[in-house]
């Protein structure tokens, strides 16, 4: 459609949306071909509160995002596209660099401006193969003949599955039916009226040469051509579904009363290709060096064309990435989401998700049920309403009181919210336990693997068997591509864990870091070893009763790992937590897990044990300011930004990864950027609740934002974490000496700031 928007999720992907629009201003004149692009702004509006409350949540988003943003009532509304209907019209958000572009012209002048730098473009020449040698791309074969390249690019749009599966590229994409209609002119349309959309009647407006086109991005698409997509089928138009489209064009005619005496000239139904989480996927791919990947754009194609393509260079030309753009990483996937059978059915909801409310915690309704532990069913038969990562079903919360065992979301308290603080109070008082089997796990073995994963890490890997290291992996840079445990079980052998969500990714790391002459193997064991974490100042009872071992802080110190006996099951114990309590993670093969878990919870009663979920792990890691990789650190983040210096091993023979840059870093007399926890002074049952980049306020002055938060059950606040910047050093005394806010949804509220965990900071309680 050529709409050409500028905010979006987060700060990296907004200055890439920024940097596309800027380069839609100059390319008519640096091309001499006309790009039809015009900065009429764009407003968005609400039918609801809750879409307002997100509306204006994302214009103080903006406004951190140095976006010139409004918030605008529905007079202001009608005063900029008089010609709408405000009937249920709760207000809106009006950002006024936001515009649009004809995109078969863009297209045409991008390259116009490419041949004139020295590209060449072959149209009408089809890709037969791309050609790999030793798991490296080299080039590929045309119907016009051989190219050899250091690096290729899949950039199929919707053929990219099958071109990728082709060399064991992994690219999880399908087509779906996507509409669209122009009206015939209309005399009365402005032709300087703004973009609008309208999320909650799934549709937006652009006026177009004189004519008013109405797209849609609905809650339940079509998909289309699952069983192949032949070359004929490049430029297809497909049939007109007047019944599909209806309830879009009848809110339509509504909204806009001057559609209905204009007639339709154009009903556009055309394939456009979506991805199962709706992010499009850029980058290396994991399974063949120098193949990069651009595609699966989700019909955003246009206004992410010029920032996709600056990260695209940087990343073929520097190997990484110029800033953190891991949600749009093509690692991020797992081989099952290419199943046509999944993608198939997920890309039915993730086409409508550009205009769904954006709840937090919203889960996926399509192709669930993939992946599952197992223990899954006695959890769900203890009341688990689950969540998905990365395909697994995860217990989120256990429902209790009465409370209907499904969502329902909001912005503020959800439902489950009372669950999850029963859980995090039996945690703090008895014990409870969290399946974990999602965590990912990889075997690293051989007479090298020493050696190799201490290069990797920044932490001492060379321990004594039995210890485990938290560590993180760094690029060059210094930034943290990866926050995990190594931990040591022979002198050759050692188990890395990590997130669910990184399963791909960081094992490609570690592969891509490994010499090829070294012998170091590694592998994905996480199917085979679901983990159980046992939590509370009553684990140590209940597992000492169950196993018989000695748990004590002299037998079995914090950091450390055993193999004890469950029942009639080996299981490996390892002492560490991720919720600020004592406790003990099981690691137990697939086969004896079950049998573990029944022993476990029958004995359990005694000691109050009770069910948790990733929720209340999540509340209480917030609580310890424990860093999530993905939100709070990533790799643009140095260990010593974040606070995590603690886990470098400066001294540790030989090199790692990442060390000279952070050894700069670390010379320096100041440091200008660092994390902070925050919490709101007002806890009432009424307080709003941080999720992510919110504007953080010093003295009325934006010095950063917010990487994540959550509800605090343990100490009863509203918390969140987040960077603030400041060039002469965020110090202790400049951290006291200031006036914090946090803007929340347009609206400032005091907070609390400190460079330590509002809960336990000196860690007494996981110490038992």
């Amino acid at each position: 459609a050529g709409l050409v928007g500028q905010l979006r999720a987060s700060r990296n992907l907004t200055e890439l949306a920024k940097y596309t629009t800027g380069l839609f201003e100059g390319l008519e004149k640096e091309t001499g071909q006309a790009t039809g692009f015009k900065q009429n702004g764009s407003i968005s509006i609400a039918l609801t509160e809750g879409r307002m409350e997100e509306l204006k949540r994302g214009a103080s988003m903006a406004k951190n995002f140095g976006l010139a943003v409004d918030v605008i009532s529905t007079a202001e509304i009608k005063e900029r596209v008089p010609h709408y209907n405000m009937e249920n019209v709760v207000g809106g958000v009006f950002l006024p660099k936001d515009g649009q572009v004809n995109p078969i012209d863009v297209t045409q002048a991008l390259a116009t401006g490419a041949r004139s730098r020295g590209a060449k473009v072959f149209e009408n020449t089809k890709v037969t193969r791309i050609i790999v040698e030793k798991s490296v791309a080299v080039g590929v074969e045309t119907t016009d003949g051989t190219i050899m390249a250091d690096r290729i690019v899949i950039a199929a749009g919707m053929w990219s599955r099958e071109l990728g599966r082709s060399i064991g590229v992994n690219i999880p994409l399908h087509a779906c039916e996507h509409f669209y209609i122009v009206s015939e002119p209309i005399a009365e349309l402005p032709r300087n009226m703004p973009v609008v959309r309208v999320p909650d009647e799934c549709s937006y407006y652009k006026e177009d040469a004189g004519k008013l086109m109405v797209g849609a991005f609905e809650p339940s698409a079509k998909p289309w051509g699952g069983g192949g997509i032949d070359e004929e089928h490049a430029f297809v138009t497909l049939p007109e579904d007047m019944d599909h489209f209806e309830p879009i064009l009848a809110n339509a005619i509504s909204r806009v009363p001057l559609l209905e005496t204009a007639g339709i000239q154009l009903f556009f139904n055309g394939p456009e290709s979506f991805t199962p989480d709706n992010r499009y996927y850029l980058g290396e791919a994991p399974e063949v060096k120098n193949c990069y990947v651009a595609t699966g754009f989700n019909s955003i194609g246009i206004q992410s064309s010029g920032g996709a393509g600056l990260v695209l260079a940087d990343w073929i030309k520097t190997g990484h990435p110029p800033m953190d753009v891991n949600a749009m990483d093509i690692r991020r996937i797992h081989p099952f989401q290419s199943v046509r059978g999944y993608v198939h059915d997920r890309v039915t909801e993730t086409l409508g998700l550009l205009y769904a409310m954006h709840w937090p915690y919203r889960q996926a309704e399509t192709a669930r049920g993939v992946r599952r532990s197992p223990i899954y069913q006695y959890t769900k038969d203890l009341g688990a309403v689950f969540g998905e990562a990365n395909g697994w079903e995860r217990p989120n919360w256990y429902t209790r009181g009465g409370v209907t065992p499904q969502y329902d979301y909001s912005y503020g308290r959800q439902n489950w919210f009372p669950c999850a603080d029963y859980e995090a109070k039996q945690l703090m008082s008895n014990c409870a336990f969290f399946d974990q089997s999602s965590f990912a796990k990889y075997s690293v073995e051989g007479r090298d693997a020493c050696k190799t994963l201490n290069r990797i890490s920044a932490n001492n890997i060379d321990v004594e068997p039995g210890r485990i290291v938290y560590t993180q992996w760094l690029n060059e840079r210094g930034g943290i591509e990866a926050d995990l445990t190594v931990t040591r079980l022979s002198e050759n052998k050692f188990m890395v864990v990590t997130g669910a969500v990184p399963q791909t990714r960081d094992m490609a790391w570690l592969k891509r870091h490994t010499p090829e002459d070294a012998h170091c193997v590694a592998t994905d064991i996480t199917s085979g070893l679901p983990m159980i974490a046992v939590m509370g100042p009553k684990s140590r009872a209940l597992l000492q009763k169950l196993s018989g071992a000695d748990l004590s802080n002299a037998a079995f110190p914090f950091g450390t790992s055993q193999e004890i006996e469950i029942g009639y099951a080996r299981v490996r114990a390892s002492r560490i937590t991720y919720v600020g309590e004592l406790g003990w993670e099981l690691y137990i093969p697939a086969e004896f897990a079950a049998h573990v878990f029944e022993r476990m919870w029958a004995a359990g009663q005694e000691f109050g044990l009770t069910p948790a979920g990733m929720h209340t792990m999540n509340n209480c890691r917030m609580e310890k300011a424990y860093r999530h990789w993905g939100h709070d650190i990533s790799d643009e983040e140095t260990p010593i930004e974040a606070g995590l210096g603690f886990a470098v091993a400066w001294d540790k023979p030989g090199e790692f990864i990442g060390k000279e840059a952070l050894a700069k870093q670390r010379g320096r007399k100041v440091e200008p950027r660092r994390m902070v926890c925050l919490a709101l002074e007002d806890n009432s049952a009424s307080a709003p609740m941080i999720y992510h980049e919110e504007p953080i306020y010093r003295n009325g002055a934006i010095v950063g934002s917010t990487t994540s938060g959550a509800w605090g059950h343990r100490v009863n606040l509203s918390l969140g974490l987040g960077y603030v910047k400041n060039e002469e050093g965020v110090t202790k005394d400049w951290i006291e000496s200031g006036k914090w806010e946090v803007e929340l949804a347009w609206q400032r509220y005091r907070a609390k700031v400190q460079p330590r965990s509002f809960y336990d900071p000196k860690g007494e309680r996981i110490k038992g």
